[in-house]
């Protein structure tokens, strides 16, 4: 037994083997960090990144050198001609709301091409009943399923040539679902078909969990508008709160006119000395990502390996920093999850428990033993109550602290 955190050793001998299996996978985790790290860089350097940018603005927040040149940096970054980056965003599902709300207007059509979109976005579009939705406003909304984990070319297609559609929003990352979450590469060969049949389409991308898992984004493929949380993977642990919109020029000042107010838009809102922090998360991200995919990896081949269903498995191709276990029983499903935050850093000896969290229709359990609060780039892991017991996984700042996490959990999972 290892004292310092009652890890058993055959835990630990095991990890160890697993690790020898896993290096060339981590070698290329590392040769995809390395670009993605360059491309920071050359944008910091592009932007003359100094300590003026590091200022803080209040009230209405005017002339802000700092926030303005942080957007042109994300902007550059994603691929975008502009972005939208805001403390004032409370969550990824607020900004996806924003962008929702800028671009869709009364009798327009929302279509989801990758089936049903994550749990906290069905009040906002009306697919649970809300008098504050979409729906409640008059905007029509249709979904297609994926296929074998991939696009459903042929509905589409049909689907747009009968129907004048507004949006089209992809959800790359799986949500609290058993699919695959959605690469790179199928998102180019979808918008080349949208792009066949209607060239005015909105095609907006739910980006949360997959900034610098590859090295393009959405945006580079074709996209019109992406949306991520900065306190997933381009925050780097560090950003304590925000969001981001990127893309068309268009699109993202829309989006700033809903943020705050018509006439105003983009013109306003303080950064009350977050800026450092965003900087600096987004300059640990690529760092931060690659960690967050060698403990997913870790996780992927110690599990099966163990006799447990996994999601990807360990070699399988990656669009996420999420890692799916199907326990098939929901005592397990707890075990592991309380694993987890028993090699957190924060709130260690707490023991997380299923509750009604706001905006899930199932209780939901939750280990989340990290610096902010609700981060996901911080080792976390999570999962509703419901067959088949599925623990959704995620994160880690270094793949150390993750490498430990995991030993944690699965001495719990084993006892």
């Amino acid at each position: 037994m290892n004292d310092d955190l009652q890890i058993s050793l055959d835990t630990l001998d095991l990890i160890a083997k697993e690790e020898q299996a896993l290096q060339d996978i981590f070698h290329n985790i590392d040769l995809t960090c390395q670009k993605n790290s360059l491309k920071v860089l050359k944008a910091f350097q592009k932007y003359n990144v100094s300590e003026n940018y590091f200022s803080s603005t209040t009230g209405y927040g005017y002339n802000d050198l700092g926030r303005d040149n942080i957007e042109k940096i994300f902007a550059d970054i994603l691929d975008g001609e502009d972005a939208l980056v805001r403390s004032q965003f409370i969550s990824g599902t607020h900004a996806l709301t924003v962008a929702l709300f800028s671009y869709l207007r009364p009798n327009d059509i929302m279509l989801s091409i990758s089936g049903l979109p994550y749990d906290t976005l069905h009040e906002v579009i009306g697919i649970v009943p809300n008098n504050s939705s979409l729906a409640s406003f008059g905007v029509k909304y249709d979904q297609i399923d994926l296929i074998n984990d991939d696009f459903d070319y042929e509905q589409i297609t049909k689907y747009l040539k009968n129907n004048h559609v507004k949006l089209i929003e992809i959800q790359r990352s799986k949500g609290y679902s058993t699919r695959k979450s959605l690469t790179i590469d199928k998102l180019e060969k979808v918008i080349k078909c949208i792009r066949s049949v209607d060239q005015d389409v909105i095609i907006m991308v739910d980006n949360c969990y997959c900034e610098f898992v590859e090295e393009q984004t959405p945006l580079s493929v074709g996209a019109d508008i992406i949306v991520g949380s900065l306190i997933k993977n381009l925050g780097g642990g560090i950003a304590p709160n925000g969001a981001y919109i990127a893309g068309k020029k268009e699109l993202v000042d829309l989006a700033g006119q809903r943020l705050t107010c018509p006439g105003e838009g983009r013109e306003v809102g303080p950064t009350l000395g977050i800026n450092k922090s965003l900087l600096q998360g987004l300059f640990m991200a690529p760092s931060v990502v690659a960690s967050s995919l060698k403990t997913a990896i870790l996780t992927s081949k110690t599990l099966q390996d163990l006799g447990y269903d996994v999601e990807p498995k360990y070699n399988e191709a990656r669009a996420d920093i999420v890692q799916n276990i199907i326990f098939n029983d929901q005592e397990k499903l707890i075990k592991y999850v309380q694993g987890i935050q028993m090699g957190s850093p924060v709130d260690a000896k707490a023991i997380p428990m299923p509750w009604d969290m706001p905006g899930y229709e199932d209780q939901v359990i939750m280990a989340a033993g990290t610096f902010t609060q609700g981060s996901s780039i911080e080792l976390s892991c999570d999962g509703p109550i419901r067959p088949p017991y599925i623990a959704y996984q995620q994160g880690s700042l270094t793949y150390e602290y993750g490498r430990l996490g995991v030993a944690k959990a699965i001495d719990e999972l084993k006892n």
